[in-house]
């Protein structure tokens, strides 16, 4: 069997997708930059990767990352 990438990440899972350390992950989450977890402590992987990418964007925030 292969190796399958995760559907939902843990903060500290998340934050690692992200290239990020956790406190970084969660202060982006609490500025509202980064969505909140959505099932059980989970986030989303793919809302997360179309965030980051540029294909999901809120169009009436501005962040600085």
């Amino acid at each position: 069997m292969g190796h399958h990438a995760p559907l939902f990440a843990s903060e500290r899972t998340a934050a690692q997708l992200l290239d990020m350390k956790p406190a970084e992950f969660k202060a982006l989450v609490l500025a509202g930059a980064l969505p909140g977890a959505v099932l059980h402590g989970r986030w989303d992987v793919a809302e997360l990767q179309a965030i980051m990418r540029g294909n999901k964007i809120k169009p009436s925030e501005e962040f600085d990352l």
